[in-house]
């Protein structure tokens, strides 16, 4: 059956962090918005609730709070010219499967990301020029800066209650912070959280070196709070089960505790749930978006007109969306021309793996984003002159892993694999294994893209999103340099015996343990029609009243997780369309 629905003001596909912002925004303007989110409704207090113990087997063992493959996947493949193949099996791309999406679940390391994230190619240029890039190495600015987007940074922290220490308030450093940080208007909402054993050993073997370590901000509530949008959260317990699981005690910030409760109330919103939107609709002239085409939960097809449609999905999902539309020019990693799939970007992760002697570091207690770190190796905090590369990464004793079925194959090199020998293995190795970690900035290459499959295809028969990436040289350099130095830490930490790994080293696949989740780029923001998708207000070039919001829009990844961008960002948009484009529709950047 093929239905229509009625006409919107907005349409919004995709009801996660950055759909569920901007729907907030526009809903309290007055606007008439609705949401169609692919996955399931979730309420906090009957789908997490605190009177039931999480499960560690059905959450981080089954994942069944993910999107599994069955529903989309993607083709990857290292290089063009290589045959590219499904991942069908559970990955590290971790998506939702829920409204809220993997805002729900994710592990919550709120960054603000720095001025040089924001303007790379204008930083690098200025400090370095040219040669300091590698070949095919393709760096941009967004068209939008850090002072520009501070104020929707600071109303994103006090929607989600950021727990932290700030390191800069207008200018001025301040105690415990982190020095490195764009300048503040005001501190994080909430205090930062209490500090395990092994961030506190990494804090003092990183001052002794000379470094300055401060609390990761995190979306796990640091005290009693009451957010922007007046819903109460609570304080952190430290249960553990963050990363893969729902919080049900209020305590870790996602778009179902933070904007939910307020959205639903709201008479001029409406969402729309388990239904997959497959085509956005334009004038035959491709200058207006007129509707969304969308598959609902009993295989009927339905259409959802609307003045304004904003794609909120999945990174790579917002560049399927346009590709299977026809929207924008594909990018051709031959010509170097075209936009849509262009300025695709991964994660550079390095790592030290340690264990002590006789330590009692208590991992049971922790909780998502419970990290100390140093950034002076991060972004362009420090001189790269002569070292090949551009870029760092965030250095971080990270404590966000405790469970025991997790941990149970994390025994010391040499251990016995089964039996009383392993029991006793596995006991001491519970107490006295450490890691950290190093998040690394990536930048694109002409190489890394995304387009459509020539050959797989999904349950409707629409192609499947084409993945062609791999680490460039870039990556390679960088991932050794922060190795070695996360290495040099957790020996000063005392461990007894230190690994350290640069995941870069080895050719991308979407199975390597310990990797990132986190992708950037394909719908670009820039200043720029050939090299970007979007102007500075992630508004399409060619169809104005068509916005993608989120990750997409990133053309570079920093050395941090982008949650917090992308809040911002939205915001930024969000205020465009309220301030500007409403009252004037049609392009807000004229060249």
């Amino acid at each position: 059956m093929h239905y229509k629905r009625p006409k919107a003001d907005v349409v919004i596909v995709g009801l996660g962090w950055s759909g569920s912002t901007m729907a907030e925004e526009l809903t309290r303007a007055g606007l008439n918005v609705v949401a169609i989110e692919r996955g399931a409704w979730r309420e906090t207090s009957t789908s997490f609730p605190t009177t039931r113990n999480p499960d560690e087997l059905s959450g981080s063992i089954r994942k069944e709070i993910l999107q599994a493959p069955v529903t989309e996947t993607y083709t990857v493949r290292n290089k063009p010219g290589e045959t590219a193949l499904p991942l069908r099996k559970y990955h590290n791309l971790t998506l939702g499967n829920n409204v809220g999406g993997a805002g729900t679940h994710w592990a919550g390391a709120s960054w603000r990301w720095q001025p040089f994230d924001h303007q790379p190619y204008t930083r690098i240029m200025e400090r370095y020029g040219a040669k300091q890039l590698v070949d095919g190495l393709i760096l941009q600015d967004w068209g939008v800066t850090y002072d520009d987007l501070e104020p929707f940074y600071d109303r994103f922290e006090k929607i989600a209650g950021t727990s932290g220490t700030a390191g800069v308030i207008n200018g001025v450093k301040q105690p415990g912070g982190n020095p490195f940080e764009g300048s503040r208007t005001s501190p994080y909402p909430t205090p930062a959280l209490e500090r395990t054993r092994a961030n506190i050993l990494f804090a003092e073997a990183t001052t002794r070196l000379g470094y300055t370590p401060f609390p990761v901000p995190s979306a796990m509530i640091g005290a009693p709070y009451t957010n922007a949008l007046g819903i109460n959260l609570a304080p952190c317990t430290y249960c553990g089960y963050c990363q893969l699981y729902g919080c049900g005690n209020w305590s870790k910030s996602s778009p179902n505790i933070c904007i939910l409760p307020v959205l639903m109330q709201r008479p001029n919103f409406t969402v729309v749930t388990e239904s997959e939107v497959v085509r956005i609709n334009t004038t035959p002239d491709k200058k207006t978006a007129t509707s969304v085409t969308f598959v609902d939960s009993d295989g009927n097809i339905g259409e959802q007109p609307a003045d304004i449609v904003i794609v909120a999905t999945f990174t790579l999902d917002n560049t399927r969306l346009l590709l299977l539309s026809g929207i924008g020019t594909p990018y051709d990693a031959v010509s170097g021309e075209g936009v849509v799939g262009r300025a695709f970007t991964f994660q550079t992760l390095s790592w030290a793996f340690m264990f002590f002697e006789n330590e009692y570091l208590n991992p049971f207690m922790n909780t998502g984003a419970l990290a100390t770190q140093i950034d002076d190796f991060n972004g362009d905090n420090f001189d790269h002159t002569g070292l090949g590369f551009i870029g760092g990464a965030g250095i971080q004793s990270l404590c966000n892993q405790g469970l025991p079925i997790g941990m149970s194959g994390l025994v010391p090199e040499g251990s016995p694999k089964w039996g009383k020998g392993w029991k006793q293995a596995f006991q001491k190795a519970y107490q006295n294994y450490a890691q950290i970690q190093g998040q690394g900035t990536s930048f694109a290459h002409r190489e890394q893209f995304m387009d459509l499959d020539p050959t797989y295809k999904d349950k409707f028969g629409q192609p499947l999103l084409r993945i062609t990436y791999d680490y460039n040289e870039n990556d390679r350099r960088s991932g050794r340099f922060i190795r070695d130095k996360c290495a040099e830490i957790a020996k000063e930490m005392g461990a007894r015996e230190v690994t350290g790994v640069s995941l870069a080293d080895q050719p991308y696949s979407g199975y390597t343990p310990w990797d990132s989740s986190h992708v950037q780029g394909g719908v670009v923001m820039g200043e720029n029609p050939k090299t970007s998708v979007q102007n500075r207000y992630q508004q399409n070039w060619d169809i104005p009243n068509l916005f993608v919001i989120g990750a997409s829009s990133f053309p570079n990844n920093a050395g941090y997780n982008p949650t917090a961008a992308v809040g911002a960002t939205t915001l930024w948009t969000a205020k465009a369309i309220t301030d500007l484009y409403l009252k004037n529709p049609g392009p807000l950047v004229r060249l």
